[in-house]
């Protein structure tokens, strides 16, 4: 693991994006709340925020971080058939967030398949990339085609 004992803690953001493609009509069902599971956005919500939380343990050679805050979202497109998801998470501390947002938008998206795999078993996850971060001594990162 880094030694970032000599690192001086500073405010950290990450943003992440990922999408889950799908058939439309299922799409359709998660935006209608019609998905047998249940309410799928509210509960990969959770699963995306617990998994920020617990990314150290997941990831080898990552640091546990003391996460200051952490945002799920979806975006539905139900002609499209996809799910956007995107996490933003932020911390005060001497490494930076990306792995824990894009870990969310990893275990959200696992969730939307877990959730609506007894109606569509041929759901993609797909595109889960960092979009920007801030904060350390590399400074800012913006994807360009974002």
């Amino acid at each position: 693991m880094v030694d970032v004992t000599a690192k001086a803690p500073t405010l950290r953001r990450a943003i992440a994006r990922g999408k889950v493609r799908m058939r439309p009509e299922t799409a359709a069902l998660i935006q209608e709340g019609g998905i047998p599971k249940g309410d799928v956005f509210a509960t990969a919500r959770i699963a995306g925020i617990m998994a920020a939380k617990q990314t150290g343990g997941l990831i080898p050679l990552c640091h546990p971080l003391e996460l200051t805050g952490v945002e799920v979202l979806f975006s539905c497109d139900p002609l499209a058939g996809e799910v956007e998801i995107e996490a933003k998470v932020n911390t005060v501390g001497r490494t930076g967030v990306e792995m824990e947002a894009m870990t969310a938008v990893g275990v959200a998206a696992l969730t939307i398949y877990d959730m609506c795999k007894a109606v569509d078993r041929e759901i993609t996850l797909t595109d889960i990339r960092l979009i920007g971060k801030e904060g350390g001594k590399s400074g800012a990162f913006v994807r360009r085609e974002e």
